[in-house]
């Protein structure tokens, strides 16, 4: 059985001849021609940006200056708003005067415990890195929890490797194989290693209170509207690492209040301040059912009508097949399709909804029929061709593309036969045909 698609009209030449007789009142024979058959896939669809991106707080403090409004178009690279958190400065404080302390430590005197000591640093980065990749883990966005956790495996990795490398000259120390000072030089590179780690990150941090546009496109206050706020502050993250005070946790929306935040009024950690969206192509994400995406590549045209804009077509192309598949809004299995709009006479926002029309195969100048005349017998499509006495035939057709009313035949009948082109159902083998 042919899959069930919706398609869009074609274009038939076919010479029709409407006749009725006696015997059979509702039988209308008409002569085979050549015409143009489109078989068109049909799929909802929602608009989509270039990009967007949402420029959160690093840090609790009050949003002290917002240098643009809704709807403006910004550069990449521009300064958008500024935090102002003392929290943060006092952690690179802390920060900056432990990473002294720590380069500027002598190897003192007295007796040391080299192996203690480096348990004691052990332990509580261990611990640090365990709180911090704990608090990342409960950041809903997928892309903002993968980098946390990313750069918290990173400096831990860095760490682990200093570590190791201490830990084998205390054990050559107690053999009496290296000195004492290369021991104290190894806990010491330890020590500041570590104080460097938490230097960096509170560095970081305060380096974004100033937040600059990633991308160029149009600014709107807040964050998007399935979005939730992301803690960015992994100074606050990896607190253990340098005595710093942690975060608060981000507020989410109250049910009443604006979502947008003014200057001088206080964020936290994560709190949405802008996004910027990248308007400057367009383009559309169908989910075609699976009995259809195998007829679907790149470079396929399309048209598309916005629920916005009814009776407006506009053009795109396919980009790209998703590989793995979603459920679609009827829970069936379909395939994100991508397409790129061309600039028309409507420009859509992104969100809104559409139905694309993929045009999968056409075939022109070939023998085609109204779809009303092909029928099924023991699962062979069927057609009834009238003899030269007009008597009608049942002949087996192979069927190519198919429209929505016109159907291609690959094979099984000429151009100038006659078949029965409706009422296929009042008819039967000899009976007569007008």
């Amino acid at each position: 059985m042919r899959p069930l698609v919706l398609l869009s009209a074609v274009l038939l030449t076919l010479s029709l001849t409407a006749a009725s007789c006696e015997d059979a009142p509702d039988v209308t024979v008409a002569q085979v021609g050549l015409g143009t058959v489109s078989e068109v896939v049909e799929a909802p669809a929602s608009v989509t940006a270039r990009a967007a991106t949402a420029l959160t707080a690093p840090a609790n403090g009050t949003l002290a200056s917002l240098s643009v409004k809704p709807g403006s178009t910004v550069a990449k690279g521009q300064t958008v708003a500024v935090v102002d958190s003392p929290e943060a400065q006092a952690r690179l404080t802390q920060a900056t005067e432990a990473l002294a302390a720590a380069k500027s430590s002598g190897s003192g005197g007295g007796k040391v415990n080299l192996g203690g000591a480096q348990t004691k640093l052990d332990q509580a980065a261990a611990k640090a890195f365990a709180e911090a990749r704990a608090a990342a883990q409960t950041i809903a966005d997928p892309a903002h929890r993968d980098t946390a956790l990313a750069e918290i495996a990173q400096a831990e990795a860095h760490y682990a490797t200093v570590s190791q490398g201490t830990w084998q000259t205390i054990k050559a120390v107690e053999k009496g194989i290296a000195s004492l000072t290369s021991g104290l030089k190894a806990l010491g590179a330890a020590q500041v290693m570590q104080a460097q780690q938490a230097y960096d990150l509170a560095k970081s941090t305060v380096d974004a209170l100033t937040l600059t546009a990633p991308i160029a496109g149009v600014v709107q206050l807040g964050g998007t509207s399935g979005g939730s706020a992301t803690p960015t502050d992994l100074t606050s993250l990896l607190g253990g690492l340098s005595g710093g005070l942690p975060a608060a946790p981000a507020a989410g929306p109250m049910p009443g209040v604006a979502s947008t935040v003014a200057v001088g009024a206080p964020v936290s950690a994560g709190t949405a301040i802008l996004t910027i969206v990248d308007v400057s192509e367009l383009g559309l994400v169908a989910e075609v059912d699976e009995t259809d995406v195998l007829l679907v590549s790149p470079g396929l045209a399309a048209d598309a009508e916005l629920d916005a804009a009814p009776g407006t077509t506009l053009t795109a192309s396919v980009t790209a097949i998703d590989v793995l598949p979603t459920s679609n809004s009827r829970g069936a299995v379909a395939y994100k399709v991508h397409l790129i709009l061309t600039p028309g006479a409507v420009t859509p926002r992104p969100g809104m909804s559409a139905l694309v029309r993929l045009k999968v195969r056409e075939a022109s100048n070939t023998i085609s029929v109204p779809a009303a005349a092909v029928f099924n017998v023991d699962g062979q499509d069927t057609v009834w061709v009238r003899s030269e006495a007009n008597k009608a035939q049942k002949r087996r057709v192979k069927v190519g593309v198919s429209g929505r009313d016109v159907l291609q035949i690959a094979d099984g009948l000429r151009q100038g036969e006659w078949i029965v082109v409706r009422g296929a159902d009042r008819v039967s083998e000899g009976s007569d045909l007008p």
